[in-house]
């Protein structure tokens, strides 16, 4: 038995630079393969939610000059919030990580971006926004789960390309792309599933935010449940932490989505260009149509559609993005 060290994508600002990770217990790596097959991917999900994480492990990170240490929580999550006022160049950068508990030592490549100078950043709810997972029906969702691996699992039509069109919402260099966070109510356990499956379909790469990890079956099965207070926390901290940009916030309407979008916007007025909420029903559900209404008014432009191909629309419609063709 060794460890395991998952590093999650960071992000920077003029004057800090955050990273964050888990330390858990390691098995056979290729327990945790996410393209296996029948059982066997079933077997793999439900590791997943059943593993150790290793509280106060000694954690390093190393970029430029900066040499510094820390220790894991009681979950095994560390979080580097680093002090940064040397000129850095916009774009992704590497960081070292690594991890010593009793005689094993890790050490493990990980990543940051620091935003183009420009005026968006984008963020995205996950399940039933752009990836199926039919939130809104419990035995179908763990089905899903349980039964389609990272190969078999499907994004909705069309909404790859809207999201690489956001991504150059804006911009003048073709070779430059706004910032992109996917915020979501998944746990921790799906981060490599979820980084993994993104990166497959050809979305933007992004900044993934999830939920607190768990360490049980009976938390596998209350998977993306729960309040759904993290997000508008999350949400909150990445708007404060760029007061310079406008951001494009895309969601469902499966569960609290346009409800957590709507505190954001009372609370940055200034801060939210557009809103996009996904219809999972037959119908628009009318308490969302009325909530949109409400941020419609305070300046804010709204789109609820079913297609994506209708936000592509909208989106080319109110100037945000201008046709790939």
């Amino acid at each position: 038995m060794s460890i395991h060290v998952t590093l999650y994508r960071g992000y920077a600002n003029e004057q800090e630079i955050v990273i964050s990770g888990h330390v858990v217990k390691s098995k056979d790596p290729a327990a945790y393969k996410l393209d296996q097959k029948k059982i066997k991917h079933a077997l793999t999900i439900i590791r997943l939610f059943r593993i150790q994480t290793l509280p106060n492990v000694r954690v390093r990170l190393r970029f430029k000059e900066i040499d510094v240490e820390t220790k894991t929580m009681n979950d095994g999550y560390f979080k580097f919030c680093i002090p940064y006022r040397e000129a850095l160049a916009s774009g992704w950068h590497q960081v070292t990580i690594s991890a010593y508990f009793n005689e094993y030592e890790i050490e493990r490549q990980g990543e940051f971006i620091k935003p183009h100078t420009g005026e968006y950043g984008l963020i995205s709810d996950i399940d039933d926004t752009f990836l199926i997972s039919h939130s809104g029906s419990f035995f179908k969702k763990i089905y899903v789960l349980l039964t389609r691996n990272i190969e078999r699992r499907k994004t909705f039509d069309g909404v790859v390309e809207h999201y690489r069109l956001l991504a150059s919402a804006g911009r003048i260099q073709k070779n430059e792309s706004n910032a992109f966070f996917y915020v979501s109510s998944s746990e921790w356990n799906l981060y490599g599933f979820i980084e993994g499956f993104a990166e497959r379909q050809g979305f933007p790469k992004a900044v993934i935010q999830l939920k607190k990890i768990k360490q049980g079956l009976a938390d596998f099965l209350f998977t993306g449940g729960g309040s759904h207070d993290h997000k508008f926390h999350k949400i909150k901290s990445i708007l404060e932490f760029y007061p310079e940009l406008r951001f494009v916030l895309l969601g469902d309407d499966s569960q609290k989505d346009p409800y957590i979008y709507e505190r954001i916007v009372k609370m940055f007025p200034m801060n939210v260009r557009a809103i996009y909420i996904r219809q999972t029903m037959s119908k628009k559900k009318s308490a969302v149509v009325n909530l949109l209404k409400n941020v419609e008014n305070m300046g804010v432009a709204v789109c609820y559609f079913e297609q994506s191909a209708q936000a592509k629309e909208h989106s080319l419609a109110i100037g945000l993005v201008k046709s790939s063709s």
